[in-house]
């Protein structure tokens, strides 16, 4: 009895899980809106942006953003898995595993190669002494981030998803609205790179639906809140 007492007053991962999803989506949304603002999406852009010092400003902090954004993620891994419990399907387990961090090593890898050609390429004017190089880089940069990283993304959501409906831990809709979004990132991110804002908009979805059922879970057990 003791025993299990002492089980109930262990806290509750939920909040846990909600609090690293909405710090993701938060630094996730701003790195992707900075970026975006300050450099084109287009892969083949001339590097103009490279001779603007507010624009090179903007690149810089967004990319900074990104190792804490990882960091988010891989704690709402850990705790969204621990949420799942004794339910975890092996199968969907090594795939929920597999697509997430190769999702954070891509999202690092496109920033590596993003800050490389940074410092390489300190003006606009030191790109038409090697154009070639600059195109190389910024096409690997594009690649990494839209393809291989929204694509992992998506298998994220998609298998994230299939557990939650397998095993009731998330709403029919908010499953059935990670379909869809994944879907979309498949289909459509290499040619409207905002659409990569899906993601973390659907993982804030899953922190503050989380958040919610943990709240309501205490307030339905006030015996875990109990000492002695």
């Amino acid at each position: 009895m003791a025993a299990e007492m002492e089980l109930k007053r262990i806290p509750s991962p939920p909040r846990i899980v909600a609090i690293s999803g909405i710090v993701f989506s938060g630094l996730f949304i701003a790195s992707l809106v900075l970026i975006r603002l300050a450099a084109p999406a287009d892969p083949k852009d001339p590097g103009v942006w490279l001779s603007d010092p507010a624009l090179r400003n903007w690149v810089l902090m967004s990319l900074n953003l990104v190792p804490f954004t990882g960091i988010a993620f891989l704690w709402f891994m850990a705790v969204l898995r621990n949420h799942i419990g004794l339910l975890e399907d092996r199968f969907f387990a090594t795939v929920f595993l597999g697509s997430g961090l190769l999702f954070v090593a891509m999202l690092f890898a496109a920033v590596a190669v993003t800050r490389g050609l940074m410092d390489a390429f300190a003006s606009a004017d030191s790109i038409l002494v090697q154009p070639e190089t600059y195109q190389l880089g910024r096409s690997m940069a594009f690649a990494l981030m839209n393809t291989f990283c929204m694509k992992m993304a998506a298998v994220f959501m998609f298998v994230t998803s299939t557990i939650g409906l397998r095993t009731a831990v998330l709403s029919h809709w908010l499953s059935f609205v990670g379909f869809s979004f994944g879907l979309v990132l498949l289909l459509v991110i290499a040619d409207f790179a905002w659409i990569a804002l899906l993601f973390p908009l659907w993982v804030l979805l899953v922190s503050a639906f989380i958040l919610y059922s943990g709240f309501n879970k205490d307030s339905t057990n006030p015996v875990s809140h109990r000492v002695g």
